[in-house]
């Protein structure tokens, strides 16, 4: 997909940065792959950092065929962790990303759908999916708004290695947010 999707490179520095801080929130990460014998595999610089975290927060990747990413070992996940509220990222925005939140949507879980974590083939799907997701009951933001919000308070103990974390993303954050105007 590297080459065909819109600001690529953004959503994998977003991609990779959510992993990366999953670590110090200790939140699991799930990963699927759309046909990997077709569309290849999830980019390096994404599993790198996937294969980095504790095994107990790395789920994946199962490839799938269904647009969605609700196959079976990740309902399985969902309900064994008792996961209420999901972060998603990834491509494309206007299917998989799009029908996997009408699902989880429907299944009554809280959705959170970065705006500059998500693209297209054709950039103009963006806005349109994100949209559609937002008027479905999805937050639709950025990353760095979203890891702040998790994150809470500077006085709790994992601040100072999100603070650093954030410090070495500040360009990527600021070019991914470009791409988005």
């Amino acid at each position: 997909m590297r080459g065909a999707v819109s600001n690529f490179d953004s959503v994998i520095k977003t991609a990779a940065r959510m992993v990366r801080v999953a670590e110090v929130f200790e939140v699991p990460v799930v990963i699927t792959e759309q046909v990997p014998k077709v569309f290849k595999s999830t980019v390096p610089e994404i599993m790198d950092r996937f294969a980095a975290l504790p095994e107990s927060q790395r789920f994946g990747p199962y490839p799938k065929t269904k647009f969605g990413m609700l196959v079976p070992e990740v309902e399985t996940i969902l309900s064994q962790k008792d996961i209420q509220s999901v972060v998603l990222f990834g491509v494309e925005s206007h299917i998989c990303v799009v029908q996997t939140a009408m699902a989880l949507l429907a299944g009554g879980k809280d959705v959170h759908v970065l705006a500059d974590g998500v693209s297209s083939i054709n950039a103009e799907e963006v806005p349109i999916a994100l949209a559609r997701m937002r008027q479905a009951g999805a937050s639709v933001t950025t990353s760095e708004s979203l890891l702040y919000e998790l994150m809470g308070d500077a006085s709790a103990s994992n601040f100072k290695a999100f603070a650093a974390i954030m410090k070495d993303e500040k360009t990527n954050i600021s070019d991914s947010l470009k791409s988005l105007l």
